[in-house]
C-alpha cells in the first residue's frame, strides 16, 4: 500500500467516527480526484503538436479533444485513468497509417484537460458529444478505466463499429473495492461510498445492477469486441477482462497476454496491430499466436 494512500484512508477513517456524513462526502470526492497527472512525453508532445486541438465544456472545467487525419473512416481512443489521450499514441501512429481519422481526449482532471477531479458521468458527456461531432463511430478503443466509461456511453446512445479494450475495467464495483482495500476505509465507509455512487451516478439504474457494470450492456451493445488483457497485470486483474469478454459470449474474443502489466501493453507492437486489424476487419482479422516471445499473446480465447 502506497504512503499517498495509507494516509488519506487514516484520515478519513478517523473523522468518520465523530462526523459520518463529511466524512462520506470527502470519500466520494477523493475516489474522483486523480492523485497525479500524467505529462505528455517527447513523442507525445510531437503527436500533440501535429492534432487538431479542441474542447469539450462540462459544469466548472472541460476536456481537450484531438484530432488527426482526414480519413472517412473515424476511430474514437478513450484513455484511463491518471492518464492521457497522448497516452495511446503507438494507436495514434498505427490508425493514421491506415487511413483513418483518430481523435482522443483529456479527460478532465488529467491530461491538459482543467479541473481537479473526473466521473464516469464526466466521461460519458465527452464520448457523448464526440459522438455527436463525428457520428458513429467505425471504431472505438478503450484502455483501463475507459473501458468502462465507454460502456457507459455506450449504453446512453454512442455508437461503435467494432470495439477493442485493453486492460480493461468490467465493473464499477471493481474500482471501489480496489480503492476501499488500497486505503484500508471502514466498512461504514465503504457503504457510504456506495451510497453515494447510487445516488449520484446511477440513479436510474435498478438496484440489482448498480453500480454499473459493462456486463450489464451485453444485450445493448451489439458491436463485435475484442478484449485484450495481461495475466500479469497487477492494477486491473485478467478476470475483468474474462468477465466482459464472457458476458458478450460469441461477439466477443479474449486474448490474454503475458508480462506487459497495466501500461506497457499500449505500445506492444502486436497488440496495436490485433487492435488496428480488429478494427478494420473485424472478428475475421487474423492474430499472431505462434510468437516465440512469451510477452505476447501467451493465450487466444
Amino acid at each position: 500500500m502506497k504512503l499517498s494512500e495509507t494516509v488519506p484512508g487514516v484520515a478519513l477513517n478517523t473523522l468518520s467516527r465523530v462526523a459520518g456524513r463529511p466524512a462520506g462526502a470527502a470519500t466520494f470526492a477523493l475516489f474522483h480526484m486523480p492523485l497525479a497527472r500524467s505529462t505528455a512525453r517527447p513523442a507525445e508532445r510531437e503527436l500533440i503538436e501535429r492534432a487538431h486541438v479542441g474542447r469539450v465544456e462540462l459544469e466548472g472545467k472541460h476536456a481537450v479533444t484531438y484530432e488527426w487525419g482526414e480519413g472517412t473512416r473515424t476511430v474514437l481512443l478513450v484513455h484511463g485513468w491518471q492518464s492521457r489521450g497522448s497516452r495511446l499514441s503507438e494507436l495514434v501512429t498505427a490508425f493514421l497509417d491506415r487511413g483513418y481519422r483518430v481523435v482522443a481526449f483529456d479527460a478532465p482532471g488529467h491530461g491538459a484537460a482543467s479541473g481537479r477531479s473526473a466521473t464516469i458521468l464526466d466521461y460519458r458527456t465527452v464520448l457523448t458529444t464526440l459522438h455527436e461531432r463525428y457520428g458513429a463511430f467505425d471504431g472505438l478503443v478503450a484502455h483501463s478505466l475507459g473501458t468502462l466509461a465507454s460502456f457507459f456511453a455506450l449504453r446512453h446512445g454512442v455508437k461503435a463499429e467494432r470495439i477493442v479494450t485493453v486492460s480493461g475495467v468490467c465493473d464499477f464495483d471493481y474500482l471501489v473495492d480496489e480503492f476501499t482495500s488500497a486505503l484500508g476505509l471502514r466498512p461504514r465507509l465503504k457503504a457510504e461510498l456506495h451510497r453515494r455512487i447510487a445516488r449520484d451516478l446511477f440513479p436510474g439504474l435498478p438496484a440489482d445492477r448498480s453500480p454499473f457494470s459493462a456486463a450489464h450492456t451485453a444485450e445493448e451493445v451489439d458491436a463485435p469486441l475484442l478484449v485484450i488483457h495481461d495475466a500479469d497485470d497487477t492494477r486491473i486483474g485478467v478476470e475483468q477482462g474474462r468477465r466482459l469478454s464472457g458476458a458478450f459470449g460469441e461477439r466477443a474474443r479474449l486474448v490474454v497476454t503475458s508480462g506487459l502489466g497495466h501500461r506497457r501493453i499500449l505500445g506492444d507492437p502486436e497488440v496495436v496491430r490485433a487492435a488496428v486489424d480488429f478494427v478494420e476487419h473485424g472478428p475475421g482479422a487474423s492474430h499472431n499466436t505462434n510468437r516465440t516471445d512469451v510477452h505476447l499473446f501467451a493465450t487466444l480465447e
